[in-house]
């Protein structure tokens, strides 16, 4: 499979090699030349413009965006419709909001294009590990889709999977991250207890690395925050500074819409917005476990 690759950032480059690895063949394109050049040397195509990528795929085309959720999906969009023929799919594989999604969609259907949505987690692990996709959109552009999503995936029938029409795999993708946020709060605020009892003097790393054989809390996460506090388990370079990329705030607002009481991830959103104003270990090691997985920035202890 030939696929257009648009936005070479640490995710869309590494899903990209993974691509490469398995025998796709993928055209690449990036505002950061670059990044371009970085991985045409992995044995990519490299395009210097949406029109030039397009001109270097065959029909049915697959444009796979990694941009940044909001105005640069549109943009980007903009630019490649007067470029695209009827059959052609578009993939967004960043963390839009399901309602964009929806409306992307419509617009995509009135150029007799397909829309999907892939919902992507993984973080910079995946170009290892694989990614786990939530994927949305109408069954014959998922099916021609396949055999890219069986690469991108840990294994061909795990790790992703057609949630339904176009907007679940956003939708679907939202409330984990939503889950995400509670589940990293309990760890972050649990070893905070725990380096608070100055008495015992506890190795937070050996604690950590206690937990994660065996134990009923053991996952993914835990083994990052082992990592984490590999080095220093005080965090002195990490300021408890927390950000949130917008998941988390839809979650707590569809959750509303709903009716569905969801107060973990309600508390985790709050205590990510009090990590701004206060300061606190739970915080610290909340951006530290991002940085971990997701490789967020975390701000320096003396900005």
């Amino acid at each position: 499979m030939r696929i257009g690759m648009i936005g070479l950032g640490k995710m869309g480059a590494n899903m990209s090699r993974r691509l490469l690895n398995d025998g796709h063949e993928v055209v690449g394109f990036d505002l950061d030349e670059d990044a371009v050049a970085e991985l045409e040397g992995d044995g990519a195509d490299g395009a210097t413009a949406l029109d030039a990528l397009v001109d270097r795929l065959d029909p049915p085309r697959v444009l796979w965006m990694m941009v940044p959720a909001g105005d640069a999906v549109d943009a980007t969009i903009d630019d490649l419709l007067p470029h695209l023929d009827a059959g052609d799919i578009l993939v967004d594989g960043g963390n839009s909001n399901y309602k964009d999604t929806l409306r992307r969609a419509d617009r995509a259907d009135e150029h007799g294009l397909h829309y999907v949505d892939v919902g992507t987690s993984g973080g910079v692990w995946g170009l290892e590990e694989g990614y786990s996709m939530m994927v949305g959109g109408p069954d014959a552009a998922v099916d021609h889709l396949r055999p890219a999503l069986e690469t991108l995936a840990p294994g061909p029938d795990k790790g992703w999977g057609h949630m339904g029409a176009v907007g679940s795999g956003h939708f679907v993708k939202m409330v984990h991250n939503g889950i995400e946020y509670g589940v990293m709060q309990a760890y972050a605020e649990g070893f905070d207890i725990l380096h608070a009892k100055e008495e015992f003097d506890l190795d937070l790393q050996q604690v950590a690395e206690t937990w994660r054989f065996g134990s009923v809390v053991r996952s993914w996460l835990l083994d990052l925050t082992a990592r984490a506090l590999a080095d220093d388990q005080e965090l002195p370079d990490i300021a408890p500074w927390v950000d949130d990329s917008g998941e988390g705030r839809w979650t707590v607002k569809e959750a509303i819409d709903l009716d569905v009481p969801a107060p973990v991830i309600t508390d985790a959103l709050i205590s990510r917005l009090d990590s701004r104003v206060e300061d606190s270990y739970t915080h610290k090691l909340l951006a530290a476990m991002r940085n971990q997985f997701g490789g967020h920035d975390v701000k320096d202890a003396d900005e």
